[in-house]
């Protein structure tokens, strides 16, 4: 789940990170307000859950009241396109408004989850800023790179290797290495997947203060942070995905025709991969899980329907928990309920198996089976392009 980056900085400085004045603002009105409290001048920024917000016009620095208003005016319900909204862009409904800060050095810096060593990375970069990206690949030996031990956490001496590392003055280190250290304790008592903070700047006036930041969480960790769930903001979301999740069923939108419902998520990745060999194009990734009652997987056409790019079905269980005649019974019972007419294809293979193809044989419905994942990847992605 993704955060606003006003969302993410009142977390990040109640770990001690120091982040400049602001307020959020829901018109041209509010913005002026907010900016006759912070006084001199002020950037308006665009709330929306993407970076690169500058390079596409999201960031406006503004020096009078007038400047303010006609930035509001023009971000407001305005969809903001960036290389990471793609070209639907995302809606801005909010605004952050916060007082101009004198840059003298912009650092960047960063927490992941590492899987492939199972340990918390921080990545950092003394070229931080809007072009971090392009200096990432072009001169990949600027990034400095710190494991943290989960059996000990982050240390000061690392916090302190990395401030020297990005050579910023002395008088600086004692001040950026509580921030590094405060980014660290937000990313592990929060379950956050990821920390951001780019730029991270030093002032003229020698300060150290988060200019951006951005933080991720892990949704499976959500219930036990309900502080954190309240900040989810569904309008920056794909529609499918948030349906389903609310769900809870495992969705992904995709930009192809060809629906997928699948048990497990490795198989439903395999499922992905055979119809793009098939020349087809998923539309979705879905699992629907180990216990996948019949209502559950009526759940799951519901799921793939709200999308209207889709043309076929395929239905791909591999039943070891679940049974096939359950899943079975959810297709008859979702095809007779909704409704559905397009063509859908169930390859099932496990548990009752027998019994799962006696149901779809006898349900008198128009389904097409299929014996492998190779055969039904081939049928989906004909009939998709002879519905099209």
């Amino acid at each position: 789940m993704d955060i606003h980056e006003y969302q993410a900085k009142e977390l990040l400085s109640k770990f001690g990170v120091p982040i400049p004045r602001g307020g959020l603002a829901y018109s041209p009105e509010q913005a002026t307000y907010r900016a006759s409290e912070l006084g001199g001048a002020v950037v308006v920024k665009a709330q929306i859950h993407s970076g690169a917000r500058g390079k596409a016009g999201g960031v406006k620095v503004c020096k009078n009241e007038q400047e303010i208003a006609d930035a509001a005016e023009f971000l407001l319900g305005r969809k903001l396109v960036t290389h990471q909204t793609g070209p639907a862009g995302k809606l801005v409904s909010r605004l952050y408004i916060e007082e101009a800060t004198n840059i003298d050095k912009e650092i960047y810096l960063g927490f992941v989850m590492d899987r492939a060593s199972e340990r918390i990375v921080v990545v950092a970069s003394a070229a931080g800023g809007m072009d971090i990206e392009e200096i990432s690949a072009s001169q990949p030996d600027t990034i400095i790179r710190v494991s943290v031990d989960p059996a000990v956490g982050m240390q000061q001496f690392q916090a302190r290797e990395i401030a020297f590392g990005l050579g910023v003055d002395p008088e600086i280190v004692n001040k950026l290495v509580p921030a590094i250290m405060g980014c660290y304790r937000a990313f592990r008592d929060l379950d956050a997947m990821m920390v951001e903070v780019n730029p991270l700047v030093i002032t003229k006036e020698k300060q150290v203060v988060a200019l951006d930041a951005k933080m991720s969480f892990d949704e499976n960790a959500l219930f036990r942070r309900p502080h954190i769930a309240e900040l989810r903001d569904k309008s920056q979301e794909d529609p499918r995905e948030t349906y389903a999740s609310d769900r809870g069923l495992a969705y992904v939108g995709l930009d192809g025709d060809i629906g997928c419902i699948v048990n497990g998520a490795g198989l439903a990745m395999a499922t992905l991969d055979m119809i793009k060999l098939a020349g087809g194009e998923p539309a979705n990734f879905l699992d629907i899980g180990g216990g996948a009652s019949p209502e559950r997987v009526t759940k799951s056409f519901k799921a793939v329907l709200r999308d209207r790019n889709v043309k076929a079905i395929l239905v791909n269980v591999f039943a070891g928990i679940n049974r096939c005649d359950w899943v079975a019974k959810g297709v008859v019972d979702a095809v007779k309920e909704l409704e559905i007419t397009m063509p859908i294809v169930v390859r099932l293979a496990g548990t009752n198996v027998e019994e799962g193809r006696k149901i779809i044989d006898n349900s008198g419905l128009a389904v097409i089976s299929a014996e492998t994942l190779a055969d039904a990847a081939k049928k989906a992605v004909a009939a998709a392009k002879k519905s099209a």
